[in-house]
C-alpha cells in the first residue's frame, strides 16, 4: 500500500483510434502501440512514484509500456495490448498496490474548451511547427482542451475520434494540465467537442480543486 501516493488519473481505453495510437506511437518511447489495442493511462503525485507502478503492471501481466514519464510533481504511465482483459487485470494490480479505488483518482476538471472557425494561414503555420499530429489547414476549424489533471487528455482525444472525423493536431497528456488540438470542419469539430464533453463529465472521482 502507498498511502502518500496520489491517483490523479485512471483512464482505460477499450480500442485506440487509429489516429490516438499513431500519435502515441509518434511520440512515446517505449513499445508502439496500434489501433484497436486497449490502454490504460495511469497519473499520480509524486511522480517519481510512476517507477513502481510500472514494476507492478509489467510484472504481473502481460502489458507493454509505452510511455513513462516522471516529472518534477507528477508521474505517467501507458500500458497497452491485445487484451482488454490484460490490460483491466493491470489496473487492478496497480489500485491494489496503491490501496486505492478507481473513484478516488480527480474527476476531470475542463479549464479551455474553445472552438476557433476559419482558422488564418498565419496561425495554421504555427501550429504546425510545433505539432506532432495531423496539420491544420487554413480555413479549417480548430478545437483546444484543456483539462487538468493532464492524463484525462487521452479519453478526451480518443473519443473525439470514435465521434467525428477529424484531425489529431497535439496532445500533451502529462504535466500541470493537459491539452488537445483539433482541426476539421465546424460541423465535425462541434461533434467531437460534444464528444469530449460527455467523456469527460461521464468520469466519476474525488473533488477537483486545481487549477482555477
Amino acid at each position: 500500500m502507498a498511502p502518500s501516493v496520489q491517483l490523479r488519473t485512471y483512464v482505460f481505453l477499450d480500442s485506440m483510434q487509429p489516429q490516438f495510437a499513431s500519435f502515441v506511437a509518434t511520440t512515446a518511447r517505449g513499445y508502439l502501440p496500434v489501433a484497436g489495442q486497449a490502454a490504460l493511462f495511469v497519473e499520480v503525485q509524486p511522480g517519481i512514484a510512476i517507477n513502481r507502478i510500472t514494476d507492478i503492471a509489467l510484472k504481473t501481466t502481460e502489458v507493454v509500456p509505452a510511455m513513462q514519464v516522471v516529472e518534477r510533481s507528477f508521474g505517467l504511465l501507458e500500458v497497452h495490448s491485445e487484451s482488454q482483459s490484460e490490460v483491466r487485470e493491470a489496473g487492478r494490480q496497480i489500485l491494489a498496490h496503491l490501496g486505492r479505488q478507481e473513484s478516488d483518482r480527480l474527476k476531470p476538471k475542463i479549464l479551455t474548451s474553445e472552438i476557433i472557425t476559419n482558422v488564418d494561414p498565419y496561425q495554421t503555420m504555427l501550429i504546425n511547427r510545433t505539432r506532432f499530429g495531423q496539420m491544420i489547414l487554413a480555413g479549417q476549424s480548430l478545437y483546444v482542451l484543456e483539462v487538468h489533471p493532464a492524463g484525462y487528455v487521452t479519453i478526451a482525444a480518443n473519443e473525439a475520434e470514435k465521434a467525428s472525423p477529424i484531425g489529431l493536431v497535439d496532445m500533451t497528456p502529462f504535466g500541470a494540465v493537459g491539452r488537445v488540438y483539433l482541426c476539421g470542419t465546424e460541423a465535425d469539430i462541434r461533434a467531437a467537442a460534444e464528444a469530449v464533453h460527455t467523456a469527460l463529465d461521464q468520469i466519476e472521482g474525488q473533488p477537483n480543486e486545481g487549477k482555477n
